[in-house]
């Protein structure tokens, strides 16, 4: 597959990947941990989920995969205390015999992929019978804001017709069920959670990481170069995430399906 990662590499976006946390992306996974599981993190980013799972599962074994090189870097540093290998993977044939891991999890993955289904498949064939699939993706539709502003409107469509440009499902967490029973899952537990920004704090960091990646990640050179949008456009929308995130009443919530798939 030459899949497209919609958000890209840019440092606007890896600010987003190292605010997750076992605890903040992965809570519904964490019952199911315990100390001597192999686990596998697909599309693991600069890897700080990676990291607290290894550390609920040590001395398991523990890998780490995305599709490029460049936020492995950062996850092999950020190390902490905990064991874990990092390498440059492929979710539709990965390098792992079958049957090799507890846990496969993949965090924000499917969404971005022109096959989830077939990813899955392959997911589950590297997961020991009784292991776990554990996936979760958040879904764009469901995406709520106030106060309201037509140039955030803009964003969420225009976002959208990046993702679907790509042969990607930006409103993936509603089909996760459906996905898994066309992998072949048969014994799935489905969920739902939400991230809210909407404390000063944490309206400056979305609102600001979001005023920088619509102008300068590769979503960005995605717009203006198929034409869905101008740079004044751009400009127009990181404008209205800089005046969300000064807003007093300003709220942003994320929601997200869940899904654990025995294999």
């Amino acid at each position: 597959m030459n899949d497209v990662y919609t958000h890209g590499h840019h440092d606007s976006v890896l600010r987003s990947h190292r605010n997750r946390t076992a605890e903040n992306s992965a809570a519904y996974l964490l019952p199911l941990l315990r100390p001597g599981l192999d686990l596998l993190d697909v599309g693991c980013g600069p890897g700080t989920i990676t990291h607290d799972l290894a550390a609920r599962v040590a001395p398991g074994r523990v890998r780490g995969i995305d599709v490029v090189e460049a936020p492995l870097v950062e996850a092999r540093a950020a190390g902490s205390g905990t064991t874990v290998e990092f390498a440059v993977g492929d979710v539709y044939a990965l390098d792992d015999p079958a049957d090799r891991y507890d846990v496969v999890h993949a965090h924000q993955v499917l969404q971005h992929l022109s096959d989830p289904v077939a990813a899955l498949r392959e997911m589950r064939r590297v997961t020991r019978p009784g292991g776990v699939v554990a996936v979760r993706d958040a879904d764009y539709a469901g995406f709520t804001w106030y106060p309201h502003d037509e140039r955030l409107d803009a964003w969420l469509a225009l976002y959208r017709a990046v993702a679907r440009g790509n042969d990607a499902e930006p409103d993936a967490g509603r089909r996760l069920l459906g996905w898994a029973r066309s992998a072949g899952f048969t014994e799935v537990t489905p969920s739902a959670s939400i991230w809210c920004y909407a404390t000063p704090e944490t309206r400056q960091w979305w609102g600001g990481s979001w005023a920088e990646r619509i102008v300068s990640s590769s979503i960005a050179e995605q717009a203006v170069t198929r034409g869905l949008a101008t740079r004044g456009d751009l400009a127009d929308i990181s404008a209205a995430w800089s005046q969300w995130a000064a807003s007093p009443e300003g709220w942003f919530t994320i929601p997200h399906g869940e899904l654990l798939a025995r294999a």
